[in-house]
């Protein structure tokens, strides 16, 4: 597993006046990462072989328990506006790939989710750049929206998180012309067939309001409050010229993941109870096959890969390795950024090219739009993709999509995968794994 090597932890700058989602509140938990952070941090142009991610998984429509549009159903022409018009019923979502059972002794596709915690649309056309890259790719792609960033600093006494005083965030909030772009992305993204999840709101990662301290109340108070940033974000903002985002909140959370990967065991029963089908929260995952939780849903962890230049694996996520490399520091050496780019698209290749060689575990990545060090995480994620998309059997799906290709397999084969360890190849051929 390599080396477990602790790094001091670094307390993020406090703001001064209104603030950037500077380090996206990562607080108290820069470096180390164990089981109290973003753990694990340290442990130890598309090919002509790469099909579009549409072409595994199923088009909604009547008979799949989507609702199924009619003619005289909702769409996006005619949506049903749901509540004060924040959001809208328009039918099934656009681009979604056909989920079907392997055929016995075929090869699985090798996945890649790519998700964004934030989401936020700031000055910087990452979200941008990254929905026309899914764009090229073919890929669908999962974007945990934090949910105050639907919400102006002047109504933050709305949010009352648990734990913490009225309106407090370590976040902080966006101005209204980065809430009105916000919201064009997301309504952009879903009918592009991205899924909107949730990273939360406040995202507390230190002290007695953490939400590693939040029992079961409180986050069912959390994700309450997540909705209704999102399904009323016309009465807290008194916007009247938007477009409605094109979906059903309540039935398009599907999943999510907690503020620096904590509080997870409190969550996993509410997510359950509230019909979520999985949480991807868990840090430092093996690059193996997803299995359920005790409580019923996915389990889609951050996972530890090879770290080129250090000699020990790291998680599957840009600040992990911006913690690894310039400790925690988001500004650092600008004469390290080349090979600090170079070890982190590496990073993202050697996860890729063991899992593609031998058992095709999902590959999860974990990013924010973010500029840190020059940006440079953000080109070698784009980098990354474009180098896996030259592979054959390569889908970039969405968390969602993952599970719907996961629950159309039959049992027996998703042990026989399970089964599989980091870095085996099936000892028989998939003849084996993938029965009749």
């Amino acid at each position: 597993m390599g080396s477990h090597r602790q790094q001091q932890q670094q307390q993020e700058p406090s703001p001064s006046g209104p603030r950037r989602r500077s380090l996206l509140g990562f607080g108290v938990t820069a470096g180390v990462l164990g089981a109290g952070g973003y753990a694990a941090a340290r442990y130890g142009s598309t090919g002509s072989g790469t099909a579009s991610a549409l072409e595994h998984f199923p088009t909604p429509g009547d008979g799949d328990g989507s609702g199924g549009e009619t003619p005289e159903g909702p769409s996006v022409e005619n949506p049903r506006l749901i509540g004060d018009g924040s959001t809208a019923d328009t039918g099934p979502q656009p681009g979604q790939p056909e989920a079907r059972a392997l055929d016995p002794g075929e090869r699985p596709p090798q996945f890649v989710v790519v998700s964004w915690d934030g989401a936020a649309s700031l000055d910087d056309g990452l979200f941008d750049r990254f929905r026309g890259l899914a764009g090229e790719l073919g890929a669908g792609m999962t974007f945990f929206l934090t949910g105050l960033y639907l919400l102006p600093e002047a109504q933050k006494d709305r949010y009352l998180p648990p734990r913490n005083a009225p309106g407090a965030s370590d976040v902080g909030y966006l101005d209204d012309g980065h809430i009105r772009e916000t919201l064009r992305q997301l309504r952009a993204s879903w009918l592009e067939g991205h899924e909107i999840g949730t990273h939360f709101n406040g995202h507390f990662c230190g002290g007695t309001g953490s939400v590693e301290h939040w029992d079961r109340a409180d986050w069912h108070s959390e994700i309450e409050q997540a909705h209704a940033f999102v399904t009323q974000w016309r009465a807290n903002t008194g916007f009247d010229d938007l477009e409605p985002l094109p979906f059903d909140y309540r039935k398009e959370l599907v999943g999510g993941r907690t503020p620096c990967l904590l509080g997870q065991q409190n969550l996993l029963p509410v997510a359950a109870e509230l019909g979520w089908r999985y949480d991807a929260s868990s840090p430092g995952g093996l690059q193996q096959w997803p299995a359920r939780t005790d409580s019923g849903i996915w389990d889609f962890p951050l996972q530890s890969v090879p770290f080129p230049g250090h000699g020990f694996e790291v998680l599957t996520m840009d600040y992990s390795m911006l913690a690894n490399q310039s400790g925690g520091d988001t500004d650092g050496d600008p004469a390290q950024y080349a090979t600090w780019q170079e070890q982190a698209t590496g990073a993202f290749l050697a996860g890729f090219e063991r899992a593609y060689g031998t058992n095709r575990a999902p590959l999860f990545l974990g990013n924010h739009f973010e500029q840190w060090n020059g940006g440079i995480y953000m080109d070698a994620v784009e980098d990354a993709l474009r180098e896996m998309a030259t592979y054959d059997d390569v889908r970039f799906v969405s968390f969602r999509q993952l599970c719907d290709w996961l629950e159309a397999q039959r049992p027996q084969v998703l042990d026989n995968l399970t089964s599989l360890g980091v870095g085996q190849a099936p000892p028989n051929g998939w003849g084996r794994v993938v029965t009749g």
